[in-house]
């Protein structure tokens, strides 16, 4: 029931609710109890009819949904039904078996093809029926094909094992030579989809094609056997013969039929036994053993003779499928041609030998012939000289006798020709002893200025007889060298330079050269051509037109067999028409000569020399070391052994001591070198005085320490040799200083 009527209009029923709500304010201000719990019902009755209402509302709006709600419902359930009508109709048009397992593994959706091929299964195939099942009838079936040693179960274990992965497929072969591809999907849900395709047709084609693939590869591979000149045969893993070629049928004469096929090799070995021989150690058990072998192969290789004629390489190997080939090639031709070249080798051995005894019977004849040479020159020369000397001798008392003029100018001009004749003589000895091998060199220290002084007061006055300038720029340096032999070749090179100078000057200079001195001669004579620096080093060779003195030519040729002999580096540096420069290296003393003692003092002297001086000798070779160290400690020093570098540095460091010399082998092993010990020595303790030992004489070896300032001991070592370089260190070593003569007066580039 409503206070306001609603067939009132707006207006009116506006009205009465104004009035009513005045009537409600005039009763609330006025405070009644009773009229207060009236308005309290009035208003709980007010409360609850709109309440009400509203869920009157919420009723009919509820029940609107519910209808569309069904309406939805029938409509989602016809779309649902059309979908899996369209579904069914959609696999039944596929041309493949398919079928459809929710995640649980039960079977949701299939077609009619879906294991047609298994037909005695498909009445048990239902909605529901789970995968293992599934698996187990078409294990079961008797349309499919199973290998001879191959059980349902063993199949069903493997058609589960491939169910695992998310996407596989495989072909099952069913019986009459038919095939099913299987191929098995995980769907995003979890379930899976099979489809089964017939591929009976492309397996059939495949087949025949890789058939005729394998006849045409097998023809391919037989026209190349037959086409090799070797013969070739293949066994199987059960050593049966399964193929060979033709020049197999005329090396081991095997009848071109196929009788011999799938003979086994021990057969065919015993057939031909008769026929072979085996070469060295390799027999026909060891080939059957070979042949026999359970495990993997090696490859062999050896040599038969067949029927004592045919000589044949043979080689075996192992195929991948435990087979084996084996190769045949006939050599017969190369080992007789290998002979042959054995019996040409074996008659020019000896016919060399022949040669060489009879070569060697000429060299030892013209050697003897050389030797009595030298013998009767060198016997012939002192015979010489001896009346010479008696005759100058005879002549200068002669000489003090006579007062005219003309009779001692005559006198004169023939002591000239007999000294010429004496030094003709002199150097006649001197070929004949160096070519003998018999020159003895007193190699030791001497001052270069104790000879180019007295060459220069011997030589100045015949340079300026011709007009000439001779400069010698004298040095404090002392070289090893022989004093004689040193001051015959500087006489020599001075003398020529001043011989063949016609104008201008001759200068004679040291220059320093690593741990060498370099002695150059100078001149401004008319230079020697290119095709003529060997040629002046003969023996009585003189070039023409450049000189009208008498002599033999033999200075040149002395001055090169005494350096050699020296172990002294010449060279010559010429340019015609400007002039040359002959030079010597020597090498370079480290002490002062006058302080040096010579190797005929006194031992007792020696040692008192080498006393307290501590030397540090590197020596692997134990023998050598041992007898240095005897020879060095028997003189006073105290010798700090080690056999290689790193053992050295060692020692060093543990007794914080730097030794006054060290003695370094060359060759040290491990990679190491006594030239490197000492830089590293060097390094981290300063320059110590040392010495390289070594056997190899290489001029590279000599230049590397010429460079580094080390003096070089070949072996065997010279005991001699050895104490004067000891005994030299305990001296500061003598400096030159550089020298300067005017050398651009001479040559516009000097090329030395």
């Amino acid at each position: 029931m409503s206070i306001i009527n609603p067939n009132d209009t707006l207006s009116r029923q506006n009205e009465k609710l104004l009035q009513i709500t005045q009537s409600l304010m005039r009763r609330v201000e006025q405070k009644n109890d009773q009229s207060g719990l009236a308005y309290q019902q009035f208003e709980r009755a007010a409360l609850l009819e709109t309440q009400v209402r509203e869920r009157t509302k919420e009723l009919e709006r509820t029940l609107d949904l519910l209808q569309e709600s069904n309406a939805q419902l029938e409509a989602a359930h016809t779309e649902t039904e059309r979908a899996r009508a369209n579904i069914t109709e959609a696999i039944e048009t596929i041309n493949e078996g398919f079928a459809l397992f929710d995640p649980d593994e039960r079977l949701v959706l299939f077609n009619s093809r879906f294991c047609r091929d298994v037909a005695d299964i498909t009445q048990h195939l239902s909605e529901g029926l789970h995968f293992t099942d599934y698996v187990d009838l078409v294990s079961q079936s008797t349309h499919l094909a199973l290998s001879s040693d191959e059980t349902p179960q063993d199949w069903a274990a493997k058609r589960l094992s491939r169910h695992s992965s998310d996407h596989v497929v495989f072909n099952v072969r069913l019986m009459w030579n038919r095939w099913l591809q299987i191929s098995e999907h995980r769907t995003a849900r979890g379930g899976t989809v099979i489809l089964q395709t017939d591929v009976t047709e492309m397996m059939r084609s495949e087949r025949q094609q890789r058939d005729e693939m394998l006849d045409q590869q097998a023809r391919i591979l037989q026209a190349t056997l037959d086409h090799l000149n070797q013969g070739v045969c293949i066994f199987d893993h059960n050593k049966t013969l399964v193929g060979w070629n033709k020049t197999m049928n005329g090396i081991l004469a095997v009848a071109p039929d196929r009788a011999i096929r799938g003979l086994a090799f021990s057969a065919l070995l015993n057939m031909l036994e008769s026929e072979l021989t085996f070469h060295g150690d390799f027999d026909r058990a060891r080939l059957a053993r070979w042949a026999n072998h359970r495990s993997r192969r090696k490859p062999i290789a050896f040599e038969i003779t067949r029927n004592d004629v045919q000589t044949l390489s043979v080689f075996a190997q192992e195929m991948p499928d435990r087979g084996f080939v084996i190769s045949f090639t006939d050599v017969t031709a190369e080992r007789e041609a290998a002979q042959a070249l054995f019996d040409i080798n074996e008659t020019l051995e000896r016919g060399v030998m022949e040669r060489t005894e009879e070569l060697g019977e000429a060299l030892a004849e013209a050697e003897r012939a050389n030797a009595s040479k030298s013998r009767f020159v060198a016997a012939a020369s002192h015979d010489l000289l001896q009346p010479l000397s008696a005759a100058k001798l005879f002549m200068s008392s002669l000489s003090d006798q006579l007062t005219e003029p003309q009779t001692r100018k005559v006198l004169a001009q023939a002591e000239t020709a007999l000294s010429g004749v004496e030094n003709i003589i002199e150097a006649l000895l001197d070929i004949s002893k160096l070519d003998a091998g018999k020159a003895v060199f007193d190699v030791r220290a001497v001052k270069l200025s104790a000879i180019l002084g007295p060459l220069r007061d011997e030589l100045t006055p015949v340079a300026r007889a011709k007009g000439l300038e001779l400069t010698v720029v004298d040095s404090s340096l002392s070289v090893i060298s022989d004093p004689g032999y040193l001051r015959r070749i500087l006489q020599n090179l001075i003398a020529n330079a001043v011989k063949y100078t016609v104008t201008g000057r001759v200068i004679v200079g040291v220059r320093r050269n690593g741990g060498s001195a370099r002695v150059e001669v100078w001149d401004t004579g008319p230079g020697i051509a290119e095709d003529d620096t060997q040629t002046i080093f003969q023996e009585f060779a003189r070039l023409d037109g450049v000189a009208t003195n008498d002599g033999l030519g033999l200075g040149l040729a002395i001055v090169e067999r005494a350096a050699m002999g020296l172990g002294h580096e010449l060279s010559l540096w010429s340019r015609p028409g400007h002039g040359s420069c002959f030079s010597i290296n020597v090498p370079v003393a480290t002490v002062d000569a006058a302080s040096i003692p010579k190797p005929s003092d006194d031992p007792a002297a020696l040692g008192d020399v080498l006393r307290g001086m501590i030397v540090l000798l590197v020596e692997n070779d134990q023998q050598v070391a041992h007898a240095m160290s005897l020879m060095v400690e028997n003189h006073g020093a105290e010798v700090l052994l080690a056999q290689n570098a790193a053992e050295a540095l060692a020692l060093l460091r543990e007794i914080q001591l730097v030794p006054d010399v060290l003695l370094l082998d060359y060759q040290l092993g491990a990679g190491a070198d006594g030239l490197m010990l000492y830089r590293d020595i060097q390094q981290k303790f300063g320059a110590v005085p040392a010495a390289i030992i070594s056997a190899d004489r290489s001029r590279e070896l000599q230049q590397d320490c010429n460079a580094a300032g080390l003096s070089l001991l070949a072996k065997p070592i010279d005991r001699d040799k050895l104490l004067t370089f000891l005994t030299g260190t305990r001296a500061q070593p003598a400096r030159m200083g550089g020298f300067e003569f005017p050398i651009a007066k001479l040559v516009s580039s000097p090329e030395t």
